[in-house]
Order: structure tokens, then sequence, then C-alpha cells
């Protein structure tokens, strides 16, 4: 897979996921299940991203991985019932725009994870760095700082 594609995958799901943080996410604020959620979210694709940067790219691993992620792409979708009510259309086409690219990442990441060389391992380290950054993000930020508007 060509490396600015994969970097293109990353750079995409990251703007969307931004872009649903900021504009969605800060304007309604988060009950207590997407506080949560979110960073369960993460923390699946941080799962991936560990596989691959710590375990031969080969059986029983590559199971390992696509099970990984097989429950990484249910684990996103789990809350759109309930954002039916909580979400406006606008949000739910970011939702379903992350849908798309999330197993594309996933992908993008066994690719890489199977390629030769230090570029393709640097950018998954990279991805993760991301990624735990983002998570903590998600779990200080939510459950900690953030403090609901009064009526």
């Amino acid at each position: 897979m060509n490396p600015v594609l994969v970097v293109l995958i990353f750079a995409a799901q990251g703007l969307v996921l931004g872009t649903d943080e900021i504009f969605f996410h800060y304007r309604r604020g988060l009950p207590l299940w997407e506080r949560w959620g979110h960073p369960l979210d993460t923390l699946s694709v941080l799962l991936c991203l560990c596989v691959a940067l710590t375990l031969p790219a080969h059986a029983p691993w590559t199971g390992v991985y696509f099970g990984l992620a097989v429950l990484s792409c249910l684990s996103v979708t789990k809350d759109e019932w309930v954002h039916t009510q909580a979400c406006p259309p606008a949000e739910h086409w970011l939702h379903a725009l992350l849908f798309l690219l999330h197993p594309a990442l996933l992908w993008a990441v066994y690719v890489f994870w199977k390629s030769p060389g230090e570029f393709p391992r640097l950018l998954l380290l990279v991805e993760a760095i991301l990624c735990a950054l983002f998570m903590g993000y998600q779990l200080l930020y939510w459950n900690v700082l953030w403090q609901p508007r009064k009526p």
C-alpha cells in the first residue's frame, strides 16, 4: 500500500474525528455513556496498533489482529441507536464517514504491519502515540475537567 495513501487515511480519520469533537461534542456535551464509550472505542484501535507494533505479522497473531479489528469496528457502532436522539443530522453524517474510515484505517495498519522497513513501523508508532494521547484527552477532559452546562 502506498505510504501516502496510509497517511491520508490516518489524517482523514483524525480530521473527521476532530471535527466531530470540536463542532458537535463540545456544543452538546457528552452524556456518561459517551464519556466512557468513546475512550473504549479509541482503546480498541490502540489495541490493534499495539499488536502490530509488538507481535510478529504471522499466524496466530494475524488472527488475533483481525479479531480485535472486527471487535473495534463493532465497538464504534455501539452508540448509534442512542445517537438518533442526541445528535443532529450533520453529526450523523460525520459518524457515517468515520464508519467508512475505521476499517480502512485498520486495514492500512495491517498492511503496514506486514510491510518491511522502518518507515511503516515508525508511522504505526506515531499513530499509536497519537491514539494514546487522544484517549488520555477523552478520559481526562470528559470525565474530570468537563462540567455540564446548567439549564
